[in-house]
């Protein structure tokens, strides 16, 4: 308990919706052409998120004020497979889907424990519950026997990369994603790996 609030890992069953739109939220102007329309899309995120890869925030009345979803050799906390996908885009949609996501992210790093999405309500900014949900993550990467945590993040988004630094993570890489830019809706990313 910190605050107002609380951290812990899995996602409840009655938080799921508030769960998808607020990773819709976050995430959306740079999945939307390819997971939306937004309705579809939630319920997709809905569907597919994966309760045991995500750290949650809540308030003491149980409302979610954060997430932050981690990837594993067993699936990523939102991404879903090729079955969802095609499920509610239709063979054809769930096709090109799997492979333009899986142009921007489809690795599992064997090395370091892979932050798969970190939000957090715009109401609850600046009470320090992304560096708690950071914080939790660090200690899934040790449980986990992983010997640093990576993540990465739109090079244009500083907000987020200050934090990342403030809380140890240093740049690795950075990756100019080319004419996928068009689709997502950005140019660059930066990884950054902090050590447990």
């Amino acid at each position: 308990m910190t605050g107002d609030w609380t951290v812990s890992v899995g996602l409840p069953l009655g938080l799921r919706p508030t769960a998808a739109q607020l990773y819709w939220h976050a995430f959306g102007s740079k999945l939307g052409v390819v997971l939306g329309p937004e309705l579809r899309a939630l319920a997709f995120l809905d569907c597919v998120m994966r309760a045991d890869h995500v750290v949650i925030a809540t308030a003491k009345d149980g409302s979610l004020l954060g997430l932050a979803g981690f990837k594993t050799p067993e699936g990523s906390f939102a991404m879903g497979n090729r079955a969802a996908l095609r499920q509610f885009y239709g063979p054809w949609g769930g096709f090109w889907r799997k492979y333009l996501l899986g142009l921007l992210s489809n690795e599992v790093d064997n090395v370091n424990f892979l932050i798969d999405g970190i939000c957090v309500a715009p109401h609850a900014r600046g009470q320090g519950i992304g560096t708690a949900l950071l914080h939790a993550l660090n200690d899934q990467a040790k449980a986990r026997g992983y010997g640093a945590v990576r993540l990465d993040v739109i090079a244009t988004n500083t907000r987020a990369q200050k934090l990342y630094r403030r809380e140890g993570f240093a740049q690795t890489q950075l990756h100019d994603i080319g004419l996928l830019r068009f689709i997502f809706g950005f140019s660059r990313s930066i990884t950054m790996v902090r050590g447990v």
